[in-house]
């Protein structure tokens, strides 16, 4: 009888509980976003935060600087990328008319190649209205990104004010258990770990983005190179979206040879640090396979909309960590992991390297 439950639950209840958390997470995808946000970001800062009591400082005001470090970096970040857009928004109608005059020209090109294109239907999909609404639905979001920003801020300050008293909550609740204890830790650390590593290895990727841009004389080097470092987050993908406006501006102020040569740049910066450096660094800390991180990057942008495909990584770590630490579950785990490098004897991938 308890064979045929465990059954049960296992081919019913354990699925249908799954659709519920799902739909719930993305009914309240709002709120979820802020809470998310807030414990990824707090746990880039609890080593600064530590480093700070450590050398003396009290705990209030090692917060105190902390918030304003964050608040003064956004503040400068801000200003550089306003003037950007301000700019970058005064040119479109020139953007449009070198645009379509790329159109047209390729259009007769291909012409005589033999490919009969029509001109006219090229032309009318490059509207400047287009370009308008998109500006102005933005604008219109800025509120929105202000409110949320506020919110993850002080949900940021409220964690690391009571990040102290955490280790003391999780040994009091898991005091009989303690592989559970040892598996949040490992959960944080392995999270810690991949935020600092991936935040510093966007840096480099953004800061060798705008260096090149500058060499190649591209408008708005500072714009596509802090593109070019949000969009790090985001495997697969990003660093393919990131390159695509300074190439386009590259065909409009440059010739054909220097966009070719940007594109090799960045072809071999995106390399350089997110295919040999950040592994490197990084280790095989993460433990997923790439398949894994690909579609876990379409299923958590389509349950929390663009936030999560910057979270994807980081939350399937933890759900592939939530389901390593139970028996029942861990053949789930062991096919989420990467064993390109080799499994253990026991079919399961290897632990998560906690160094």
């Amino acid at each position: 009888m308890t064979r045929r439950h465990s059954r049960l639950a296992l081919y019913f209840f354990y699925p249908s509980a799954l659709v519920v958390i799902v739909a719930g997470l993305k009914m309240a995808s709002q709120v979820v976003i802020i809470l998310f946000l807030s414990i990824f970001i707090a746990s880039i800062l609890t080593p600064l935060m530590v480093g700070l009591q450590r050398r003396g400082v009290p705990r209030s005001v090692a917060l105190i600087l902390l918030m304003g470090l964050i608040v003064g970096v956004l503040f400068v970040l801000a200003a550089l990328l306003g003037a950007s857009l301000e700019g970058f928004a005064e040119h479109l109608p020139q953007y449009e008319a070198k645009l379509r005059e790329l159109l047209a020209s390729g259009a007769a090109q291909m012409g005589e190649w033999g490919w009969k294109l029509d001109p006219q239907l090229l032309l009318a999909g490059v509207d400047l209205k287009t370009f308008v609404s998109w500006g102005g639905k933005a604008a219109g979001n800025v509120g929105a990104f202000l409110s949320q920003a506020l919110l993850v801020l002080i949900g940021v300050g409220f964690i690391l004010f009571e990040a102290p008293y955490f280790d003391r909550k999780l040994a009091r609740i898991f005091r009989d258990r303690p592989e559970s204890l040892e598996n949040i830790a490992l959960f944080g650390h392995t999270i810690q770990k991949y935020f600092m590593i991936k935040s510093f290895t966007s840096f480099l990727t953004g800061l060798a983005i705008t260096i090149t841009l500058i060499f190649f004389e591209i408008p708005y080097p500072v714009l596509w190179g802090f593109l070019g470092f949000l969009l790090n987050f985001i495997p697969v993908v990003g660093s393919l979206i990131a390159a695509i406006p300074a190439l386009l501006l590259a065909l409009f102020y440059k010739d054909l040879s220097t966009v070719l040569w940007l594109t090799v740049a960045y072809v071999v910066i995106n390399n350089v640090i997110s295919n040999l450096l950040e592994p490197k660094i990084m280790g095989d800390g993460l433990d997923l396979s790439p398949a894994v991180v690909f579609f876990s990057l379409i299923f958590w942008g389509w349950v929390l909309g663009p936030a999560g495909m910057f979270l994807a990584v980081p939350l399937t770590m933890t759900l592939k960590i939530a389901l390593q630490s139970h028996p029942q579950s861990r053949w789930i785990a062991t096919l989420l992991s990467n064993c390109a490098k080799g499994c253990g004897p026991a079919g399961e991938a290897q632990a998560v390297t906690r160094g």
